[in-house]
């Protein structure tokens, strides 16, 4: 049935992924307070052919923005939610280390500017356990310098507060195509 096949996945997944981040969870621990959850079911399934789908679970992509600005993350969310994305807020570094590991979003908007733990730590941490994992980086504090570190990490793109809703929507276009995830 497809739950036992789904059930199966999840638990091979599973024994993969506590073997490959035991390095990462162990180097981390301390600056992850909340219990995270250490599979990978949404990622098993990329680049097999039919995917989610195969078993009648069509899903939205599911980004993560981490901004200290309330305010930002709202207009944020409504944005997103209107290009039919799954959306977790955070508002800070650290929440957004732990959230991108426990919750495996497809992609990630991070502010550089945020407490606890900077954005460009955040994008650090969050590409050494998963690099394929692509990072926006949303911020005010756009020196060519902090541009050319975050590209260095790994970051898909910077973009420059205040931003257009069409740079984001073609953020989400990329994330999308880099997640695997057809055109919704």
């Amino acid at each position: 049935s497809e739950m036992c096949i789904r059930d199966r996945l999840q638990i091979f997944s599973h024994e993969l992924c506590t073997m490959k981040y035991s390095h990462i969870r162990e180097k981390y621990a301390i600056m992850i307070e909340k219990e995270v959850s250490w599979e990978e079911p949404s990622r098993a399934f990329r680049g097999r052919e039919g995917g989610w789908e195969a078993f009648g679970l069509a899903r939205k992509c599911k980004i993560l923005i981490s901004d200290d600005s309330k305010l930002l993350r709202k207009q944020l969310r409504e944005e997103l939610e209107a290009l039919d994305c799954e959306v977790i807020e955070t508002e800070n570094g650290k929440e957004a280390i732990a959230e991108s590991l426990g919750d495996r979003p497809d992609g990630v908007i991070l502010d550089i500017v945020m407490p606890e733990v900077n954005g460009i730590e955040a994008l650090r941490v969050i590409k050494e356990v998963d690099d394929t994992i692509p990072v926006i980086m949303l911020s005010s504090a756009g020196t060519p310098e902090k541009l050319m570190e975050t590209l260095k990490l790994g970051a898909l793109d910077f973009i420059q507060k205040p931003y257009t809703p069409e740079q984001i929507k073609n953020a989400i276009t990329r994330i999308r195509k880099k997640a695997g995830l057809d055109e919704q």
